[in-house]
């Protein structure tokens, strides 16, 4: 396939970026910086500002899938803002090349940890996480609106860590996926697999869903 990828200098993207280009996919990565990441076979970069829906719909044009490992930084003060506002344009900025599939990464705070009580909301959440949980979780219910886009969002688990690819996962919907008695976890490259299989094999068209490493 034709990927346009999103964020693939960042934690999650750099995974997709590997997993893809494994997979002998051409992929177009959108970048402030192209210096970041180096010549590849099956890669071109392709400079975009993606808070500039224009830019997005010019570099993501003629592709078969985009998707979206966007954002911002942990760091900035007013991430809330600034990841809705990204998320925004690149939506926009999509839909206006004419590209319907879609798949963007948000965050675990909006899966449920017990009805009607999802993570974000639970007394322990982490406040360093807050806002762009929130974020995330806002830009989940926007998405769950849109009527054009073929769209999939993906939920990480509550652990997310670098680690080695198995090609093994588990799937789940909106709840938080546990190892007994605890919230589960699955590499970044083991959450790319997940992520490359659904762009391949679409099981989750106009749904969310979250992935874990594989029990025994």
């Amino acid at each position: 396939m034709k990927i346009a990828l999103i964020g693939a200098t960042g934690f999650v993207g750099s995974a997709l970026l590997a997993e893809a280009l494994q997979r002998g996919h051409q992929v177009t990565a959108l970048a402030r910086n192209t210096t970041k990441l180096p010549a590849q076979a099956g890669l071109t970069v392709t400079q975009a500002d993606v808070y500039d829906a224009e830019q997005v719909a010019r570099a993501v044009a003629g592709s078969d899938i985009v998707i979206s490992a966007f954002n911002p930084g942990w760091g900035l003060a007013d991430i809330h803002d600034r990841f809705l506002d990204g998320q925004a344009a690149i939506v926009a900025g999509v839909k206006a090349a004419g590209v319907a599939r879609f798949i963007t990464v948000g965050g675990a705070g909006s899966l449920y940890i017990a009805p009607g009580l999802q993570l974000v909301d639970t007394p322990d959440f982490p406040n360093e996480w807050k806002q762009g949980a929130l974020a995330a979780r806002e830009a989940l219910r926007r998405i769950q609106a849109e009527a054009v886009l073929d769209w999939t969002f993906v939920s990480p688990p509550v652990f997310l860590a670098p680690g080695e690819r198995s090609g093994l996962y588990r799937l789940g919907a909106d709840e938080v996926l546990f190892d007994s008695d605890k919230p589960a976890g699955i590499s970044t490259a083991d959450l790319a697999v997940a992520i490359l299989d659904e762009a391949e094999t679409p099981r989750h068209s106009r749904r969310r869903f979250t992935a874990a490493a594989q029990t025994a």
